[in-house]
């Protein structure tokens, strides 16, 4: 079988790391143990792999802000360009700065938010088109997500689908076809994740009355962490 092309683009904080893995472990616990995962590091200047080697891609977030726009980010961004423009290209999956990734890519505009840093368990509205799409049809009866961003998609690509928005977000997840998402939201995170992320945002990105008032409201996002699961079951099926 294909494995699932994880792109990475960063790394969480080291302490969150020696505890609870990094990005590529919470993204390929998400997909299941039975879905066979390829990890490149695009940050470190791996080299990106001709889209036919995978069922499907998920970019990661990551702490880089996508306005730096650093050597390696350009690179993927040209990857993801070519990759979209072919005939066949594999299911994708952008995450928090994989989202922003591909907005950026696909022509949408994508700077630092005027409200500051989004952070915590927060609610999503859904769109219509939400309703009957095959990742996002689930968080219907449970919309409410694990935020971590001060970055966002301010001006939707043209030609998107916006599946999801609050009032802090006009588009907090969009599709682009039939196969390729962004979601500003972190599937992978777990409750107590995002609970040590508030925490060590504390005086730095995140006031202490900011993270006091986000920590009682974290819980558990089973729907919302179901899109990993979804997705492997989507691609991995057409990956032999």
């Amino acid at each position: 079988m294909k494995p699932v092309l994880i792109l990475k683009t960063g790394s969480t904080f080291p302490t969150l790391r020696q505890h609870y893995g990094d990005f590529e472990h919470w993204i390929s616990s998400g997909l299941g143990e039975h879905t066979p995962v390829r990890v490149v590091d695009a940050l470190d200047g791996d080299a990106l792999p001709h889209p036919a080697e995978a069922a499907g891609v998920v970019i990661t977030g990551s702490h880089a802000m996508l306005t730096e726009e650093a050597p390696w980010m350009r690179r993927l961004m040209r990857w993801l360009e070519d990759t979209l423009g072919l005939a066949e290209a594999p299911p994708m999956l952008g995450i928090c700065f994989g989202h922003q990734l591909l907005a950026r890519t696909l022509g949408g505009d994508v700077d630092n938010h005027p409200l500051g840093m989004e952070a915590g368990t927060v609610a999503l509205r859904l769109t219509a088109a939400a309703r009957t799409d095959a990742l996002f049809a689930g968080l219907w009866d449970q919309p409410w997500a694990q935020m971590m961003h001060r970055q966002s998609v301010l001006v939707a690509p043209p030609g998107v689908d916006v599946l999801a928005s609050n009032g802090h977000d006009s588009c907090q997840a969009f599709r682009y076809g039939h196969q390729v998402w962004g979601c500003q939201f972190h599937p992978e995170f777990s409750a107590d994740v995002t609970r040590a992320y508030l925490q060590a945002q504390r005086g730095a990105l995140l006031s202490d009355q900011q993270v006091d008032d986000a920590l009682p409201r974290v819980r558990e996002c089973p729907q919302a962490s179901s899109l990993l699961g979804h997705f492997a079951s989507r691609v991995v099926p057409a990956a032999a």
